[in-house]
């Protein structure tokens, strides 16, 4: 079957190496606007996207994340726009509605052409001092917790997709 949503769903890579230049505002929008329209359990629309694109408030947050890692390098790859993703935490399904939004925000940036990668640690980011010091600078308030950072930015360069395993999928009728 040749469909070009699917085609664009099989193309998508995760992006490590990224342009300085800073994405345009409709990009931006179209992603963010594609992020909203996530499903969530029980249309509840639990998540809330945060986004960053001052290189201060990047390479503060990038420190965070590094630190948790247990490494000195760039964990965003020097991407200029990260979203972060929180849902609220009294939703039992507030990680798996996250991840939703998440998985729009990288289909549609590479659907017009951006890169992108899911980026972990939001949740240990968050839920430190310095973390919970962040959002209230930011005036985020609520009972939130961290589900990731979509980074977003024109990629360096394209890698081709893995082979993909050949036991992905069982099929039992």
């Amino acid at each position: 079957m040749d469909n070009q949503i699917i085609r664009s769903l099989m193309e998508r890579r995760s992006c490590r190496s990224y342009r300085k230049e800073q994405i345009t505002d409709d990009e931006l929008n179209a992603v963010l606007e594609a992020g909203e329209y996530a499903p969530s359990a029980m249309g509840r629309q639990s998540t809330k996207m945060v986004v960053l694109q001052n290189p201060d408030d990047i390479a503060r947050l990038s420190a965070m994340n590094a630190r948790i890692m247990g490494t000195d390098k760039d964990p965003f790859y020097g991407a200029p726009t990260v979203v972060i993703v929180f849902a609220d935490r009294s939703i039992p399904t507030c990680v798996e509605d996250g991840s939703l939004v998440l998985g729009n925000l990288m289909n549609a940036a590479h659907a017009i052409g951006l890169g992108s990668c899911w980026i972990h640690r939001a949740y240990e980011e968050f839920e430190s001092e310095e973390g919970k010091d962040l959002l209230k600078e930011w005036g985020i308030e609520g009972n939130l917790r961290g589900i990731g950072h979509c980074i977003l930015g024109y990629p360096e360069s394209v890698k081709d997709a893995a082979p993909r395993k050949k036991d992905f999928v069982t099929i039992i009728r």
